[in-house]
Order: C-alpha cells, then structure tokens, then sequence
C-alpha cells in the first residue's frame, strides 16, 4: 500500500481517526487469563502484556509469530556543529554492515526469529543543520514518513523500528527540549561518546535548535520537521501504519522515542498500541519515558540504538503470549482451582 498522505495536514488527519483495540478480544483474554493453571496474578506484567497484545491482535488466544525488524539510516547537517564523536561517513559503513548481517541488531533479530529490514534515507543529502533553520522542507519529512509507513509489512504481527544516524542524539535531544520543555542540559547525553565539552556544546546546538525553530514547541509534527532526520521521522511513520494496521509495536531507547512521543503530542493515544523495550543508558531516556507513561520491559544499560533494547524485549513479548495462549486452563489441566 502507498502511503495515503502527501502532506502533514494529511498524516494528522489520520492520527486523528486511529483504530481502537478489540474490546471483545480484550474481554475473552481477561477471562482465558483467569482461568489459567496458575495463582491470579502470578505471572505479573507478563499477564497485562498479553491481554494487551491480544486486543491488539483481535483475538483473545493469539499467537505471535512473524515479528519485523526495521532499520533506517539517515544523515544530519547538524554535525556540522561538531556534535558527535563520529564522522557522518559512519552511517554508510554501519549501513553496509546491517546489509551484511554484521551488526548486533542482525543477531538479535535472528534469535527471535524477527524479520528485518534495512532502509538508509538519502544519506548522501543531510538534512539541513537545525540551528539555521527547518531540518527539512514539509516535502523532505513527508518522503521520510511514508518510506517508514510502506516499509511496515501488513503480514507482520509486531514491530520493531530502529535508526542508525550520526547526530540523532542531539535531534532526539531537541525534539524532547520542544515537546516536553526543562533546559537543554536535561536532554542531551553522551551518544556515541562525546567529553564534557561536547555534551556542553550538545546543549547549546539543542538551545539553538529550538531558537531557531519556535513553532516546533507548539505541534509534534512541526518537532519532527524542524528538529528531526529522515531516519527519525521513518520510525514515526512506520509506528503510524502499525496502528492503522493494528500491528503492536517495541519501542526502542532514546532516538525512538523522541520519533514515537511527536504522534503522542500530535494525538493523545496515538502509543497505546506501543510498549517500552527498555530503558537505555542514555540519560534522558528514563524522563521521556516517564513523560509518555511507558514503563521498559529490561533496563540492561544498552545504549547501542539500531533497536537492539526493543528486539531483545521481542523475547519478553513472545513469553507473554506463549504462556497466555499455550497454558491449559484448570478445567483443561484436571487442576482444582483454589
């Protein structure tokens, strides 16, 4: 399916009219999970998870199966401003290495047996330095979303959307400093490792940023376009199709989320189909989180990106629905209930 939207005007309306659980499937898990061959409540979070995921799914007894892995890539004019520890050509090579099946994200993908997917959004055109003005024009971030909406595959049954971009911290950085306010310091950390003068300069390409883009304050799409990569705005464009589609999504650390909490400014309830994967060593993270009502699944001091927390948490996922849909309940298992 093409995208069905060629301007933001457009993309909102459809946040406006996003698809709802299955109320009945909801119902039906509620009471499959009562009558399972444990005590009420001793599977903790597990329990909510798969009742989640069953409304979700529109079935009350649901499998989870054909998982996707999305990668997108794209490059900043931002790191003009000396705000990362790694030249921009990393990109590319990291690009090539996902190709390859080499990075981290490959193994984890397939160890969940995750399909995954690679897109590098034109990497040989930054987008613009975000001090200056718009990271991108309404037609850049418009192409950015629907490559990330047309990348979701309809046969999917959960989603998984990572980035790789030289400068996205300081763009997630941004887009948080828009969306949620505090000072620029409170948002910026060390990405791929930059000193205590770097995470300074950080803040004040943060501080800039919003200076030079006021209206990204008021209106999350608006963060997007100003603030944002195309890598960023991908993810937010495929988080989007998975709603319509009704397809649960893990959502990843920092960079992630900062794409993720632009369609919750833009329509409240736009995540309900979204879990926390984990909450990642980048600092500002656990805030964003808080601020979006998200609790992670696994806080194992990850701050790699490329969706790594999220597709590890992809086993949390599994072992919430295996126990839910394959448990026999008391009257199936011969158990007296107590």
């Amino acid at each position: 399916m093409t995208a069905p939207f060629e301007t933001l005007d457009a993309f909102r309306a459809i946040l406006a009219d996003l698809p709802q659980p299955d109320a009945e499937a909801v119902a039906g898990a509620q009471a499959r999970n009562g009558q399972l061959t444990k005590p009420p409540g001793a599977l903790g979070r597990l329990e909510d998870l798969a009742i989640w995921y069953a409304g979700w799914r529109g079935d009350a007894r649901p499998g989870l199966n054909a998982p996707q892995v999305i990668v997108f890539a794209g490059n900043h004019g931002v790191t003009a401003q000396g705000v990362s520890a790694f030249p921009a050509d990393v990109t590319v090579q990291m690009v090539a290495n996902f190709e390859a099946g080499g990075a981290a994200i490959n193994q984890l993908a397939k160890a969940f047996g995750a399909k995954m997917d690679v897109h590098a959004l034109s990497l040989d055109t930054p987008t613009a330095d975000f001090t200056q003005g718009p990271a991108m024009s309404e037609a850049e971030v418009i192409e950015a979303l629907q490559v990330g909406w047309n990348a979701v595959d309809p046969r999917a049954d959960l989603l998984v959307t990572g980035e790789m971009g030289i400068g996205n911290t300081t763009s997630a950085a941004a887009i948080a400093h828009a969306l949620f306010g505090d000072l620029a310091e409170d948002w910026v950390g060390r990405g791929t490792g930059v000193d205590d003068a770097g995470l300074a300069n950080k803040a004040r390409v943060v501080r800039e940023g919003l200076n030079a883009n006021p209206g990204a304050s008021s209106d999350g799409l608006e963060a997007l376009r100003c603030l944002g990569g195309r890598e960023v705005a991908a993810m937010a464009g495929a988080i989007a199709r998975a709603r319509v589609l009704r397809i649960p999504v893990i959502l990843d650390g920092f960079i992630c989320t900062a794409a993720a909490a632009c369609l919750e400014q833009a329509a409240k309830g736009a995540l309900d189909h979204t879990v926390a994967g984990h909450a990642s060593a980048e600092a500002a993270h656990g805030r964003l989180l808080a601020l979006l009502g998200k609790t992670p699944l696994l806080s194992l001091g990850m701050r790699l990106g490329e969706g790594s927390g999220a597709a590890l948490a992809i086993g949390v996922l599994k072992g919430a629905v295996a126990t839910h849909s394959g448990m026999a309940t008391f009257a199936e298992a011969g158990v007296s209930e107590g």
